[in-house]
């Protein structure tokens, strides 16, 4: 019985992209008959799926690591800090097991090393759809691993390798598990949406009897065939981004798009190594908005930029009440180990890079708190996460999973909302982050992804 079957405990740290890793092993755990438990005390072996990415993120997953051979001693770790085994050896020299990200071959030998499976096929089962560590109703799908840019600041291509795009049927065929699953969301995740398949050329494959190529705008026709909300996350600001307004605009796919523009100034931008063309991004972006006037627009920034002067900070707060945009995140650089920036000159003082990101933050936090006030008495089409007491908690089509704001459905018990389901909400205030609202009772009774009372 499953009673007696190993037991594997597990910590995932890190990004999305990070997060699919970790589902993947775990749905493999379960396909060998391993049961997954939640205390270090009731597993006979840890596996800990690490993040490398910037200083704060190794700290984390070397902490985890330790916490989880205090409390239990048998830890297999994997993911980005992976890459750094000699770092990880150096602090726990008794850890079972170092590997890479994506490396799901090496954890699972680990585990077999350290636990062999008892797997009995009539009772250890796992749903089509695989293992989620997600809620129930949305589901982050990677598209691609990997990326061809060199940042200056960032070493994720170090860590995960060049660009490796999935075939376009195979990841048409898993979100289409994924929706018949139960899942209504589909947020899609790379290190560089915008160029998925230019690795294979775009080439084509056949899903439902239709052929699609391997590229952002098919894969969006694609995944529009299904009853679900699709966001886009990652997406660089190539040209061909443009391509995708108009799906957006018809309804196709989320009006959401979350760009890492990182900086305004084009002398910094030239430094980090990304695109420099500030006055074209903003005539996009009101081009954008021309074609879909529902877009939200999602990004983050760096500030702090060794060489950013006083003045190109104000270049960056300027761009800020040019574009507008309706979510933002914004970092202080941190000098990575191993990225290219940490040898430019100029380093910028951490007091100054402190003091720089809260005054980015304030006029940010005034724009948002702008346009969302601009939604008050409008009718937005939600989808509920969880209820709390008298409240449902829910996000809009402008709001993703843990990054973004929530709706509060002030009367979302009475209503008896669930968990997964569509609603349209009236919006009755707003604040920096968030909506509050009350329940608009459609006389069609639409609860599909897309419905048409979306103002």
């Amino acid at each position: 019985m499953s009673v007696h079957n190993p037991k594997v405990g597990f910590v995932s740290l890190g990004c999305p992209k990070a997060l699919v890793d970790s589902e993947r092993i775990l749905a493999q755990l379960r396909v060998e008959g391993y049961d997954i438990v939640p205390t270090y005390d009731d597993a006979d072996v840890v596996v800990v799926n690490t993040c490398g990415f910037i200083d704060s993120a190794v700290a984390e997953s070397l902490d985890a690591i330790g916490e989880a051979m205090n409390e239990n001693g048998k830890v297999i770790v994997t993911g980005c800090l992976g890459k750094k085994s000699e770092m990880i050896r150096e602090q726990y020299p008794d850890v079972l097991s170092v590997s890479g990200p994506q490396d799901y071959t090496s954890v699972m030998e680990a585990v077999h090393a350290a636990l062999p499976p008892k797997h009995d096929p009539f009772l250890d089962l796992v749903p089509d759809y695989g293992l989620k560590l997600t809620p129930h109703h949305y589901a982050y799908l990677k598209i691609s691993e990997g990326c061809n840019h060199r940042c200056s600041f960032c070493i994720i291509p170090s860590m995960r390798g060049d660009l490796v795009s999935r075939p376009v049927d195979e990841v048409l065929r898993e979100a289409e598990r994924l929706v018949k699953g139960g899942v209504r969301e589909l947020l899609v995740v790379s290190q560089d949406t915008s160029a998925y398949g230019v690795d294979v050329r775009y080439a084509p494959g056949t899903w439902r009897g239709r052929e699609y190529a391997t590229r952002m705008k098919a894969l969006c026709e694609g995944l529009s065939e299904l009853d679900a909300w699709t966001r886009l996350h990652y997406v660089y600001p190539y040209p061909h981004v443009d391509d995708v307004i108009p799906l957006m605009a018809e309804g196709k796919v989320l009006p959401y798009l979350d760009i890492p523009f990182q900086h305004a100034s084009p002398r910094i931008l030239k430094l980090m190594k990304r695109p420099g063309a500030v006055d074209k991004t903003l005539e996009r972006i009101q081009r954008w908005r021309a074609i879909c006037p529902g877009l939200t627009l999602r990004s983050t920034f760096i500030v702090g930029f060794p060489g950013e002067t006083e003045q190109e900070f104000e270049e960056l707060l300027d761009f800020l009440d040019e574009a507008q945009l309706d979510r933002v995140g914004a970092f202080a650089y941190s000098p990575v180990e191993g990225a290219s920036a940490n040898a430019l000159p100029g380093a910028v003082p951490e007091e100054v890079k402190q003091e720089r990101l809260a005054r980015f933050m304030e006029r940010q936090g005034e724009i948002s708190a702008a346009r969302l006030e601009a939604k008050v008495g409008s009718v937005q089409r939600c989808l509920v996460d969880f209820v709390d007491g008298e409240l449902a908690i829910a996000r809009s089509m402008a709001d993703a999973p843990e990054i973004d704001g929530t709706v509060q459905i002030q009367d979302g018990r009475d209503a008896g909302l669930q968990p997964g389901e569509f609603v349209d909400v009236r919006i009755m205030g707003s604040d920096e982050h968030d909506l509050y609202g009350e329940v608009e009772y459609a006389e069609t009774g639409d609860t599909s992804p897309l419905g048409l009372r979306v103002l």
